[in-house]
């Protein structure tokens, strides 16, 4: 993402929180360091918001032991959607489509049908394909792919220190697109080097690899987003950028940057509430 000088300043004087998020149907959940926040097009056309603090899954301390802290955070990021849901009813969230379901079903079956058989490499490429099929099915619809490149395009222009995020650029590094490539690639070679040193390895081995694979890839996107200048950082991006400019991503109309807007402007004011810590209210607009 390009910043001019007016941007660089501005986010140079003040601390500019690390923030992710996820593209619902109609809307944006946002996470920050403590909280989450949401916005979303009613059918009204009113944007509803809604935020509250993140579930906590494990202590600060084993939060940051490398290979664990990644998917202990993933696995926070998804305990906030339930949340989301019954907090700000109208929010539809990706997954919220008949063909959806019906893709991970047709995903679920034929990753079980290809278990058992070719080799230990293929079977896990071709079952870290079929995994994607039902991400590629929600980004058929077109809203979920622009409120993606709506969260993008809001967060990015915050972390440029910029109030203009219909400039900001639709692709960014966080986006979770980056961790496709490296995480079939590391569960396919993590499986191959497990048959070769293990006679028969069981159900056990092959999840506790699987999680290893996963946890290792997390680790790779951590240090990419800390050292973004390097060559490694820029090739470790430039699958999941092609993902996001071909496929993940859409530009959003300006009702749709607005409602991306909103949700930005929400997490900002809870995390501010909560670092000065005052009232933060019900969250809810």
């Amino acid at each position: 993402m390009s910043e001019n000088g007016t941007g660089e300043s501005a986010a140079a004087e003040r601390e500019t929180l690390r923030l992710g998020g996820m593209a619902l149907r109609n809307g944006l959940l946002i996470h920050g360091p403590t909280h989450w926040a949401a916005a979303a097009r009613a059918k009204s056309g009113e944007i509803e918001v809604a935020s509250g603090p993140k579930p906590v899954l494990a202590p600060n301390l084993t939060a940051k032991i490398p290979l664990l802290r990644g998917p202990l955070r993933l696995a926070e990021a998804f305990a906030v959607i339930p949340i989301v849901r019954t907090k700000l009813r109208s929010a539809r969230l990706p997954f919220e489509d008949p063909r959806v379901l019906a893709a991970m079903l047709a995903a679920s079956a034929a990753s079980r049908a290809i278990r058992n058989g070719g080799s230990t490499a293929t079977r896990e490429l071709a079952q870290g394909v079929l995994g994607l099929a039902p991400a590629m099915v929600a980004l058929g619809n077109r809203d979920l792919a622009a409120y993606h490149g709506a969260e993008h395009k809001a967060i990015g222009a915050y972390e440029a220190g910029s109030d203009d995020a219909a400039a900001a650029t639709k692709e960014h590094d966080r986006c979770g697109s980056n961790l496709v490539a490296p995480m079939m690639l590391m569960s396919a070679a993590g499986q191959l080097i497990l048959e070769k040193t293990v006679d028969e390895p069981g159900a056990v081995a092959r999840s506790a690899v699987g999680l290893a694979s996963a946890s290792l890839a997390v680790e790779m996107f951590a240090w990419s987003d800390r050292n973004r200048g390097t060559a490694a950082a820029r090739a470790f991006h430039r699958p999941g950028h092609e993902i996001q400019r071909l496929i993940a991503t859409k530009e959003p109309t300006p009702e749709q940057l607005e409602v991306g807007v909103s949700a930005l402007r929400e997490i900002l004011r809870v995390e501010t509430d909560a670092d000065a810590g005052g009232p933060q209210g019900p969250g809810i607009a």
